[in-house]
């Protein structure tokens, strides 16, 4: 076919030098998939590295505490990967004696694991007759072929991977879907593609029709929330702080963080000083309250901005559980308060 020669043959002289690339061990290219998934490749590579290094077989992951993962994968977000990432290596030791499942229903199942990713491995590892189908396909497949079906939409998704998976050549398929993949990142970038050199743009219908820049298109459903955090950052005379573990379901689920309020509105140094909260960690009546940063920290997620503000609360004691400041570092925090505690003079 083609579509497949052209795109496997830019592929061959252009493919980035990536470790995982250098091998078809299923681990390694789960691993890789994990950590890549809606992260840039300059960011995420050192994530890999870390990883295989420390952890160089399924065995060893599986060995690992959960917050030894979380602390390794600490700044990269998305913390539920790392989770899963833990679970599902304890799933196929525990098993599966070690070894990855071999086809894509078998894959599938994998905690974490997703159509593109169990479609990655399988075809990658096993030359398995498989489409991957992520934001670079996407964007591809929408121009190459002038499809305006939004690629966030039901009908967009099964669309899509239809016509991925009749794209396939009858070998050789882990280098079309990686060729793919890698064209859309590095060819038929997002912004200002460079068409002019591009192999495919002589049967290229979104520069046939000059509609380069109108493809894909995408639904906007994100809704952006605001939260009002503010952190009670203790500190006593001993130089002893307190952190606690989030424990419910949602962001950062066993993280830990300095003891949090949250609040609908921005607050003032009264509204704290006379909160509960504050009142019940402390067990002595007198303290002295500062504010660390008088504009709000905006920390962005994917679907909420949490504006945050820094409250020094310092006292002369705090209860057993606290922590003694030089231990900070071994516990994993969400970047935001990594950032806080590498700016904040303990």
């Amino acid at each position: 076919m083609k579509f497949s020669r052209r795109i496997t043959n830019w592929y061959s002289v252009n493919k980035r030098s990536l470790p995982w690339r250098e091998s078809q061990n299923p681990y390694q290219i789960w691993l890789s998939e994990i950590i890549m998934q809606q992260t840039q490749i300059n960011q995420g590579l050192p994530y890999y590295q870390k990883f295989s290094q420390k952890y160089p077989t399924i065995f060893d992951l599986a060995n690992a505490s959960e917050t030894e993962i979380l602390k390794l994968w600490q700044g990269l977000g998305y913390y539920s990967r790392a989770r899963n990432l833990h679970q599902t290596a304890k799933h196929i030791v525990n098993k599966f004696n070690g070894e990855f499942p071999k086809t894509f229903d078998e894959l599938i199942r994998l905690k974490g694991v997703g159509d593109y990713t169990a479609s990655a491995i399988a075809s990658i590892c096993y030359d398995a007759p498989t489409a991957t189908v992520d934001g670079n396909v996407y964007r591809v497949l929408s121009r190459y072929f002038g499809i305006k079906t939004p690629i966030n939409s039901t009908k967009g998704i099964r669309e899509f991977k239809a016509l991925a998976q009749r794209l396939l050549p009858k070998s050789n398929i882990g280098d079309h879907n990686q060729g793919l993949m890698e064209f859309g990142s590095k060819q038929c970038k997002p912004k200002s593609p460079d068409c002019t050199s591009c192999p495919l743009n002589d049967s290229c219908v979104a520069v046939q029709k000059n509609i380069v820049d109108q493809l894909p298109v995408k639904i906007n459903k994100t809704k952006i929330k605001r939260r009002y955090f503010n952190y009670l950052v203790f500190l006593s005379k001993g130089k002893r702080t307190i952190l606690k573990q989030r424990r419910s379901n949602g962001i950062w689920q066993n993280l830990y963080e300095f003891p949090l309020i949250e609040t609908k509105t921005p607050v003032s140094v009264e509204d704290i000083k006379n909160h509960n909260d504050l009142r019940n960690l402390c067990e002595q009546k007198e303290f002295q309250l500062n504010l660390f940063n008088e504009k709000s920290i905006v920390h962005k997620l994917s679907h909420q901005h949490l504006y945050t503000k820094f409250w020094i609360v310092n006292v002369d004691r705090l209860p057993q559980d606290a922590i003694q400041v030089t231990d900070l570092d071994s516990y994993p925090v969400p970047v935001l308060i990594a950032n806080f505690i590498d700016s904040f003079n303990f």
